[in-house]
């Protein structure tokens, strides 16, 4: 069950003129599962990606990569069930495949059609299956289908993660619509597990690699479940160009502030809906590290403490065993770190000041933020000026018992 977590409505997800989206149940895996998922877009939008930073990259990533550089990006095919990682050689020719078979059906080139895999690593793509499933997909393609693309691309995720928003540029109004998946193998390291955004905002081609990573960095970059960096994260923005007012040429204009604003909404809302349905996640955690002299140090002890399993198992049992935080501060790699200048507060309980334990802590208090479904961890450094946000969750038995079986 995730975490103070609403499932998304149809109704409440705005449809993105340029945008049209259809789903198929293709067998990929399992029978009966909506698994394929096709996003048609518009001729004369701009599109931009961030993918995954781990060396052994799926075979849709480089594929993806690839086909950006060339531009007029016109589809994408997303399944689910496999990720086509670890796959070699013959893993990039059936992700090139699957994107010659959507081609053909759209009368598109190939390296205007971009691939997403999500599922089990090591095992061939049965692109039999997903070229079969392809005219279903796309006949099912409208613009208002954004909560079943949702659906089609999830894994172990319990639940969709969908959201939408609206925005006035220059008396425009302006859609911004998002989903995403992903519960385990979190870390992302570039942008999310899978995500996908689109705009009907008018945003010139050369800004959108800056836009796409800026908004990376400003969420899916601040979650983490455990630590581990998929073979497969890709995050995908699109904006089709539709909408009424003037493009946007610099991210430092007024139109692009309001936009970037909005689209972090949205992409903040997804990123931290992953952590909310984490793998077995009971709790929501924010760790905040304040006074810190770079950005660097700050993310290296949020993360240190995030992906600490002695901290994580704490927040699952409730137990204030605060001195593992410490600990996790210590070790996070910040080699001048003055322990003594160290304060921290679980919610609005002061727990350490000075490095050592607040005379004026009670164990009753700290057990009574640790029973909360949603906990606030904030670290004082007493170096700087800097601060910086990580989300995370607990570690719970159910963590071990879905990882344990995932293949089955």
């Amino acid at each position: 069950m995730a975490v103070n977590l609403s499932v998304p409505q149809a109704g409440n997800l705005h449809p993105v003129p340029g945008v049209r989206i259809g789903v198929a149940e293709a067998g990929i895996r399992k029978a009966n599962r909506k698994d394929l998922t096709v996003v048609l877009i518009d001729e004369g939008a701009s599109v931009a990606g961030v993918f995954t930073q781990n060396r052994f990259c799926a075979a849709p990533v480089q594929v993806c990569r690839e086909h950006l550089l060339r531009g007029s990006i016109r589809a994408m095919v997303i399944n689910t069930g496999n990720a086509n990682a670890g796959t070699g050689q013959d893993g990039l020719a059936r992700a090139r495949a699957t994107c010659t078979a959507l081609a053909a059906q759209l009368e598109l080139a190939p390296e205007q059609v971009l691939p997403f895999s999500t599922g089990v690593i090591m095992e061939s793509l049965p692109v039999d299956r997903i070229e079969a499933g392809l005219p279903a997909a796309i006949a099912d393609a409208k613009p208002d289908h954004w909560l079943r693309a949702a659906e089609g691309i999830m894994t172990t995720d319990t639940q969709p993660k969908a959201f939408s928003t609206q925005v006035s540029i220059d008396g425009a109004l302006v859609c911004v619509t998002g989903i995403s998946k992903g519960a385990g193998m979190i870390r992302p390291n570039m942008a999310t597990m899978l995500g996908f955004m689109a705009t009907d905002a008018r945003v010139a081609q050369g800004l959108m690699q800056q836009l796409a990573r800026e908004l990376a960095d400003g969420s899916f970059n601040r979650v983490t479940v455990d630590g581990d960096t998929s073979t497969n994260d890709s995050f995908v923005v699109i904006a089709t160009n539709k909408a009424a007012h003037a493009e946007i040429t610099s991210l430092d204009s007024a139109a692009a502030k309001a936009l970037k604003a909005a689209m972090l909404e949205v992409a903040r809302q997804l990123a931290q809906a992953i952590v909310r349905d984490g793998e077995g996640a009971t709790k929501f955690i924010t760790v905040r590290v304040e006074g810190g002299a770079s950005t660097e140090e700050c993310l290296k002890v949020a993360y240190a403490i995030s992906h600490s399993p002695l901290v994580k198992t704490a927040f699952f049992a409730s137990d204030p065993n605060l001195g593992r935080i410490l600990a996790a501060v210590g070790y996070a790699g910040i080699a001048d770190l003055d322990q003594t200048k160290i304060d921290l507060y679980l919610d609005d309980v002061h727990v350490a000041v000075n490095g050592g334990r607040n005379p004026a802590y009670r164990e009753e208090d700290g057990q009574r933020v640790m029973k909360q479904s949603e906990i606030t961890v904030r670290v004082v450094l007493g170096r700087g000026s800097v601060a910086d946000t990580v989300w995370t969750c607990d570690f719970s038995h159910d963590y071990v018992t879905i990882n344990a079986d995932y293949r089955s």
